[in-house]
């Protein structure tokens, strides 16, 4: 590594978090996505999701850490640090179309017997889906096993989607999905949905923000076929700053202003109340 370079096109890099550096090499070109997910592999087990982190590069010009320069990619032997912002993360969940991303998981055919709610969580996918069309929101969907599980249910219209890929992975995040990411420049949060609620949504929930993204959990468009697992992973999701929220909350959110030309028909998705979906108690 004295010289700076190493075989099949890799740099060498000194990777830093806390009081641990390991010396370690990425493809030259790699930028902030390949190094974000370089310091997951190698320290994951040690950082706190609940923290936003900034990439620094060592400045000889300077003689100390820098902020990662916009745009940057390795082309030559350097140190990188992954620094925690100082302060706990106050999720203020705000919205907007040009920043958020739709995911749709795993609502597919062979769930339909088994999912607790099914019916009324395909409907109010249904209206997720709809709302984002008229947004111009991007929607990524996933099938688990589709050989063996079938496809996404034909009610669920999934016109213009940017991706659908099949999985084995409990979560969604996979190289594909995390390349059909960067290439949303921008994107900060993440609308999730489907099944079931305490297995892929909550390990796509964990994931997504590990690597730093805001997550809104929809609420009346997810379950699982145990209620008792589906009011738990709720719970826990929300103890660990991952935002439980409804079908109406963001549609609304996302259009933000009744002048908003999408308004009205926005306004016609959610004019029947979502059902309730056994979310709440029956008195």
């Amino acid at each position: 590594m004295a010289d700076g370079h190493c075989n099949n096109n890799h740099v060498p890099v000194l990777f830093s978090y806390s009081v641990f550096s390991r010396p370690s090499s990425v493809p030259v070109g790699s930028g902030n996505e390949v190094l974000i997910q370089k310091f997951l592999s190698i320290y994951g087990y040690q950082i706190d999701v609940h923290r936003k982190f900034v990439i620094q590069l060592f400045s000889e010009e300077w003689g100390q850490y820098i902020d990662l320069p916009k745009g940057f990619s390795v082309s030559e032997k350097c140190k990188l640090r992954l620094v925690p912002l100082q302060m706990d993360i106050t999720t203020l969940g705000n919205m907007s179309p040009s920043t958020t991303v739709f995911f749709c998981c795993d609502m597919q055919e062979r769930f339909r017997p088994a999912i607790k709610y099914f019916g009324d969580i395909i409907s109010v996918g249904q209206r997720l889906l709809q709302g984002a069309r008229l947004l111009g929101i991007p929607v990524v969907v996933s099938e688990q096993y589709p050989k063996g599980l079938g496809s996404t249910v034909q009610e669920m219209d999934l016109t213009g989607a940017k991706l659908v890929f099949p999985k084995t992975k409990f979560s969604m995040v996979l190289p594909e999905v995390e390349a059909a990411l960067a290439d949303l420049p921008g994107v900060r949060s993440i609308v999730l949905f489907g099944v079931e609620t305490h297995v892929c949504i909550q390990q796509t929930a964990l994931d997504l923000i590990g690597r730093g993204f805001e997550v809104h959990i929809v609420a009346d468009a997810t379950s699982s076929r145990s209620m008792m697992d589906r009011m738990f992973a709720l719970e826990r999701m929300a103890r660990t700053g991952i935002i439980v929220t409804t079908s109406e909350a963001v549609l609304l959110q996302l259009v933000a202003d009744k002048e908003h030309p999408k308004f009205k028909e926005i306004q016609n998705i959610i004019k029947a109340s979502a059902p309730e979906s056994g979310l709440l108690s029956k008195v």
